[in-house]
């Protein structure tokens, strides 16, 4: 059972805002702090005491301001948190919506739950608060879908041609010419800039150099 929370978040709204959303799930202690440093001391201060905090909840980003900080990021906090206490539950609070930093999230820093700033998104933190508390983690519906959509990605052969031209740093007007000679089609510029957008965008990677990564690591060239 969650009875001891703490909140890192360093707008001071969107603090006020989750420790509200707290007092109204029923959690019956909640401290917080707007760096991630405070945040560590905290919790290290329970551990050592024997008043353990049950979950943490962090953004991700945190801004930088005249007082110096060791821990920077939500990411690094995790990292730093469960080093002093491994079963200490988290979840991430963050406006944050890339699907490959969230599925970091889940899979490296093995979170208990994501919830991103949105509409709507007090009650999807009572509803992940609900779900963490009785021991499951709390997986937002857009990320599944997301993660479905990119798991069911089809390469085609003109997909896997032109990755392979790329990775070979043959520049896309280049890339054109190389696709006529091997009678490959669609083979206009305009379509190869409409073709990787596109692969990109399914995978909501930024640049070509992240597709290029990502098509290595699975083999595709």
């Amino acid at each position: 059972m969650i009875s001891k929370v703490l909140i890192a978040e360093d707008h001071e709204s969107a603090n006020l805002s989750v420790q509200k959303t707290l007092e109204e799930a029923g959690m019956p202690q909640t401290d917080y702090v707007y760096y991630c440093d405070d945040a560590l001391a905290k919790i290290t201060q329970g551990k050592e005491t024997g008043q353990p905090y049950d979950l943490l909840i962090t953004d991700l980003y945190f801004e930088e301001d005249h007082r110096k900080q060791k821990i920077i990021d939500g990411q690094a906090l995790i990292s730093a948190a469960r080093g002093v206490q491994p079963d200490l539950k988290v979840m991430v609070f963050s406006a944050e919506r890339r699907v490959a930093v969230v599925e970091t999230l889940f899979t490296t820093y093995d979170i208990d739950g994501y919830v991103r700033k949105a509409r709507g998104d007090t009650k999807e933190l009572k509803s992940a608060i609900g779900k963490i508390n009785n021991g499951q983690r709390y997986v937002p519906w857009w990320f599944i879908n997301k993660i479905k959509y990119k798991n069911s990605y089809e390469f085609s052969s003109w997909d896997i041609a032109v990755i392979t031209l790329l990775a070979q740093g043959i520049r896309q007007k280049e890339m054109s010419i190389r696709l006529r000679q091997n009678k490959i089609r669609p083979s206009g510029l305009s379509s190869i800039e409409k073709g990787l957008k596109h692969i990109r965008e399914a995978f909501e990677f930024t640049n070509n150099e992240q597709l290029i990564a990502y098509c290595k690591d699975i083999g595709i060239v």
